[in-house]
């Protein structure tokens, strides 16, 4: 009772002479706050504001004297304060008397109580709160939970990474609280989560709703190499580079940036998988309509070289229309080149229409053929048999390139490079760079080859083989080269140094004298023609059959019956007249 009592005399004393607000006295104010006993200290109580000094608050709370409070803490982050003389207030009572002899009171404190109250039964019931995000710290940001500060991690701003977060600082914006500790003032929150939510729910609304054909707005949230992911309000959507627009874009970065807003079309919905795909150039007339009738074959026309690749070059022919010209369209006489060898990116070229598919929108374009073909000039300038010079301009094992007007080559076969070598040993004199005369043996234009030939320039000298020799002929020769398959032997100057061959086992009719190395360089030998080849220039021979052509006419000549002679006198007979024969000339 002596307590009750002494409380409501310093209710008297302090009581303030103003009106009590809205009928109710501020002696019961101050009861209501300080509730049946305790202590002030540390509670929030009511108070009245009597006055604006300068920045601060005079706030009399019915102590003996008034408290100060700065007018910032009356005031929401960025905001001027509304407060005047009058208000009824609530302020955290921290000391009943400072060392100024003034109540010691603070208004954020008192919010913060009363946040906190507010907040508990929030998280309790798992509902989303307002704050203000105001200040950056390590790892996050401060928000404003109306008086109550909690830590808003960097990972929790948004569903993707934020690069900027200046235009959210200030704004009011709905926040899901984390974890609270209540004994550590610690508040965690996530306005990532409520996106998320959010997101879910009109996703689910979205994909009910969603048919092919339908167009939509959306936001260009990703770009990669291949398309562009689309945010349709809570759903992402794929919109392919293929599908941006009828013309060729190499990358989505030509046409979009990310925060675009874009028209799109669902070209394609899977309901089991949710994706979602979309198209911005199915909203445009298709430019391919008619084309056949704009692009007739043979018509030349310019258009702008797009992009180049190994295979060949895609040349413009107006907005949404390409065609390829191949590389082996690109030159008549520039082969295995790459094409960005022959034309360059964005480069003006004449090209010809060779073909239109429109099952599958390709267009087949030419620019070789918006030239002379110097294939055919060559032809109309130049006989079969004539005579010209021109430089060596490559060397194959095949044979030897020739540079001709018009800026074509032709090509001579190692075979036509000379009479009497291997065309393997007889490439060997020849190096690039290097003048050669040359005859024309044949031109064909539809497989673009000229044929050359250096040893048509001089006489066949198998020629002299095939008049003065034939079939069946003994002739004497002599050994020029031994190998292990046989020997190869010279005609003679009646065949102009022709030379002939002698396999192993024509060498003699005796099997063991079938030996190449009892013959000598130099030796002659006389042996029979077996075959003269007009075709290979080659004239093959046999000792072993004039052999068996002597044995025969010795046979028919002294083997009779009535002689008596045996075959050893024949032979013995034969052989002795041969060699006079020999001796003799």
């Amino acid at each position: 009772m002596a307590k009750s009592a002494s409380k409501k005399r310093i209710l008297r004393e302090h009581m303030p002479v103003s009106a009590p607000h809205s009928g109710e006295s501020f002696a019961a104010l101050l009861e209501g706050s300080f509730g049946k006993g305790g202590s002030m200290e540390g509670s929030v109580i009511k108070g009245k504001v009597v006055a604006i000094e300068n920045d601060f608050a005079v706030i009399d709370v019915g102590l003996k004297s008034e408290g100060r409070v700065p007018l910032k803490e009356f005031a929401f982050p960025g905001q001027a304060p509304e407060i005047k003389a009058g208000d009824i207030v609530e302020v955290y009572l921290e000391r009943m008397e400072d060392r100024n002899g003034e109540a010691s009171l603070s208004r954020e404190k008192a919010k913060r109580e009363e946040s906190w109250t507010v907040l508990e039964k929030s998280f309790a019931a798992t509902e989303r709160v307002t704050g203000v995000i105001f200040g950056r710290v390590k790892g996050g940001f401060t928000v404003d939970l109306n008086g109550a500060v909690a830590f808003l991690p960097g990972s929790q701003v948004d569903i993707r990474p934020v690069r900027d977060i200046t235009p959210l600082m200030g704004t009011p914006q709905p926040f899901q609280i984390l974890k609270m500790d209540r004994a550590r003032g610690n508040i965690v929150v996530s306005r990532r989560a409520v996106l998320e939510e959010s997101r879910a729910e009109a996703r689910t609304e979205l994909v009910a709703n969603l048919k092919e054909g339908q167009v939509l707005q959306g936001v260009v949230k990703n770009i990669t190499d291949y398309g562009a992911f689309v945010d349709l309000g809570g759903v992402d959507g794929l919109l392919h580079v293929t599908d941006i627009a009828w013309k060729r874009v190499n990358h989505p970065s030509e046409v979009l940036q990310i925060g675009q807003q874009v028209t799109v079309q669902v070209i394609r919905f899977n309901a089991e998988t949710q994706r979602i795909s979309l198209g911005m150039k199915q909203l445009e007339s298709d430019p391919w309509e008619g084309v056949v009738a704009r692009y007739p074959a043979n018509t030349k026309l310019k258009g702008r070289v797009t992009n180049i690749t190994d295979y060949g070059a895609f040349v413009e022919l107006e907005p949404g229309i390409e065609g390829l010209v191949h590389v082996s369209e690109m030159s008549w006489t520039k082969k295995n080149v790459h094409p960005g060898k022959i034309v360059s990116s964005s480069q003006e070229v004449e090209v010809m229409v060779l073909d239109v598919d429109m099952a599958k929108r390709r267009i087949s374009l030419g620019i070789k053929q918006c030239v002379e073909n110097p294939w055919e000039q060559f032809r109309a300038n130049h006989q079969i048999g004539a005579t010209l010079s021109g430089e060596i301009r490559n060397i194959t094992e095949f044979g030897l390139f020739v540079g001709m007007p018009g800026d074509i080559d032709g090509m001579v076969h190692m075979s036509d490079i000379a009479w009497d070598k291997p065309g393997e040993e007889a490439i060997t004199a020849y190096q690039k760079g290097q003048s050669v005369t040359v005859k024309i043996l044949d031109i064909d234009v539809e497989k673009e080859r000229v044929s050359l030939g250096i040893k048509q320039l001089t006489a066949d000298p198998f020629e002299s083989v095939v008049v003065n020799f034939k079939k069946g002929d003994v002739v004497t020769c002599t050994v020029s080269a031994i190998t292990d398959g046989g020997i190869e032997v010279n005609l003679g100057e009646q065949s102009g140094g022709f030379t002939g061959f002698i396999k192993r086992n024509d060498l003699a009719r005796d099997r063991s004298e079938q030996r190449p190395d009892r013959f000598a360089v130099g030796e002659k030998v006389d042996a029979k023609i077996n075959n003269i080849d007009k075709a290979a220039h080659k004239v093959t021979l046999s000792i072993k059959a004039r052999e068996v052509d002597e044995e025969k006419q010795a046979m028919a000549e002294y083997g009779s019956s009535d002689s008596g002679a045996s075959l050893g006198d024949i032979l013995g007979a034969a052989i002795k007249r041969a060699k006079q024969k020999k001796e003799a000339e």
